[in-house]
C-alpha cells in the first residue's frame, strides 16, 4: 500500500514568526518572546503594527492617520534600539509591517500576506476582554496557525 504525500505547510520549524505590537507592555513582552523563538529557529520575525481606523476621531478633527503613523515610527525606533543593544550577541532577522484595520482582521491579513507559520501576541490588558473575548482568543479559535499568547 502506498501512502499518498500530503502537502505540509512549513518545515520542521517556522520560517516566519509574526508578532503583533501595539505599544503595550504585553505586546513588547510578546515581541521579546517571538524574537527568542525566531533566533532559535533561524526564522524571520515579522513585527506587525495594526493602524486602527479612527473614523470617529477624524470626525472630531483628530489627525488620526498622522497619530498612528507616529506610533508606528516610534515602534520601529524602539525595535531598532533593542536590536542594536543585542547586536553581535543575538542576531534576529526582522521586518516591520503596518496594516490598517481592526486588530483581529489586520493580524489575520498580515499572517496570510506574510505566510506566517506562527503568530505571537500579548495577552489583552483590557478587563472587558474576559467577557467578550480578546484578539488572542479569536486568533486561537480561527485555528489557522499556532498562536502563542504571552502574558
Amino acid at each position: 500500500m502506498t501512502e499518498q504525500h500530503r502537502f505540509e505547510r512549513g518545515t520542521d520549524g517556522p520560517k516566519v514568526i509574526l508578532v503583533g505590537v501595539d505599544g503595550s507592555n504585553s505586546s513588547f513582552r510578546a515581541a521579546a518572546y517571538a524574537a527568542g523563538l525566531a533566533r532559535r529557529q533561524h526564522a524571520l520575525l515579522a513585527v506587525v503594527y495594526i493602524q486602527p481606523v479612527m473614523a470617529a476621531g477624524a470626525a472630531f478633527g483628530v489627525p488620526a492617520a498622522q497619530t498612528t503613523d507616529e506610533i508606528a515610527e516610534g515602534l520601529i525606533a524602539e525595535i531598532r534600539d533593542a536590536t542594536e543593544r543585542v547586536k553581535g550577541i543575538f542576531d534576529v532577522r526582522w521586518e516591520f509591517h503596518t496594516f490598517r484595520g481592526d486588530p483581529y482582521n489586520g493580524l489575520v491579513t498580515a499572517a496570510d500576506d506574510l505566510k506566517a507559520d506562527a503568530v505571537v501576541v500579548g495577552a489583552s490588558e483590557q478587563a472587558g476582554h474576559r467577557i467578550i473575548g480578546s484578539v488572542a482568543i479569536r486568533l486561537v479559535k480561527a485555528g489557522r496557525w499556532p498562536v502563542t499568547v504571552v502574558p
